[in-house]
């Protein structure tokens, strides 16, 4: 077997590429290696943007420097593949606003061209969608408690409506893609699969504050740098973190049940903000320094995923605890801090 990850140098697809290797499996992580994000962050970010590169390297993924925009090079770095999972992606609202004709580019057009070559050769296809397709018309059910929000019913299935509320382009350029991917499997039959992503952690995440929040919050509170709240501090999701996320890819090659599923944590993974926070300073012993912000265009205040129909279809739910999971990014994060500082140190 042979798979292709887009974006594997990314967070996700470094992952996932970690967890075909293991298995015995030949991998291809397709990447353009992009700084978009890594340079708002202010760490040191060829270090940052390489990090994954050289890590996927050691371990013997092979890799190719290319853009998912790309469709003639995708297509051979294809060849042979058994199973695409469609990592590579625009994934920040602030970007989106900023850019919107990059957005589109790598969201729209980037993932129709994976679904065209899993169509041509007829392979599997995951796609990495998110949570912010439903919009953000969920704040408006939501109550205040004194660490978080909380709604009722507290979980929200594929079956809520999309495109709710304030829109970014980011919201737009996600739920197209996902639309294709729905247009490939009622079409041509494609085993494709959209995985509504919630918030995603764990080691190898350069985090900032336009993507990655856990992963920012660990990053400063080991900087000891202040940690900025756009909003109340009580947003909540259902944080997963990465190898649970590698194991749903693979339970969807295992099963092959076409559709769109919410992949995320569920309600035992539900995090606040503040209760993220608190729980960072219990592991670090460290105090964190806050500062406070206006909520940002299109933020969404809670998500919570029903993820039964991922258990139903593919088997498949999260194992690792948020406990667990933010001790081993924490873990991480101490053992890469010189990336963290050197950019700081040049700025």
């Amino acid at each position: 077997m042979k798979v292709l990850i887009t974006g594997g140098c990314g967070f996700i697809g470094s992952h996932a590429c970690e967890y075909y290797v293991k298995k015995g499996i030949d991998v291809v992580a397709y990447d353009n290696m992009t700084k978009h994000e890594l340079m708002r962050t202010g760490y040191a970010t060829d270090a940052a943007r390489n990090y994954n590169w050289e890590f996927l390297r050691k371990i013997g993924v092979a890799l190719i420097k290319g853009d998912v925009c790309n469709l003639d090079k995708l297509m051979k770095a294809a060849d042979g593949c058994h199973f695409i999972i469609h990592t590579a992606a625009q994934p920040a609202m602030t970007i989106s606003m900023e850019s919107p004709a990059l957005d589109f580019s790598t969201n729209v057009l980037g993932t129709f061209n994976v679904l065209e070559i899993a169509r041509r050769l007829k392979i599997p296809v995951v796609n990495c969608a998110t949570i912010h397709v439903y919009g953000n018309k969920i704040n408006e059910t939501l109550k205040e408690e004194p660490t978080r929000y909380i709604r009722c019913p507290a979980v929200i299935d594929e079956n809520h409506p999309t495109m709710e509320g304030t829109l970014t382009p980011l919201h737009v350029s996600k739920r197209a893609a996902e639309l294709y991917v729905q247009t490939y499997i009622e079409t041509y039959g494609l085993e494709a699969a959209s995985f509504r992503l919630t918030g995603l952690y764990g080691p190898r995440q350069f985090g900032g504050e336009d993507h990655g929040w856990v992963a920012n919050f660990v990053i400063r509170t080991i900087l000891e740098m202040p940690i900025r709240i756009y909003g109340t501090g009580k947003q909540v999701r259902d944080i997963l973190y990465a190898s649970d996320v590698a194991e749903a890819f693979d339970a969807f090659y295992r099963k092959r049940k076409p559709g769109i599923y919410n992949i995320g944590g569920g309600t035992d993974h539900s995090v606040s903000l503040l209760e993220c926070i608190k729980l960072i300073e219990e592991i670090t012993g460290k105090k964190l320094t806050t500062e406070y912000g206006a909520s940002r265009l299109g933020d969404l205040q809670y998500f919570v995923c029903d993820i039964s129909k991922a258990k139903r279809e593919l088997g498949w739910e999260p194992t690792v605890s948020t406990k667990e999971g933010v001790s081993r990014l924490i873990d991480w994060v101490k053992e890469s801090e010189s990336i963290f500082r050197r950019g700081l140190r040049a700025k």
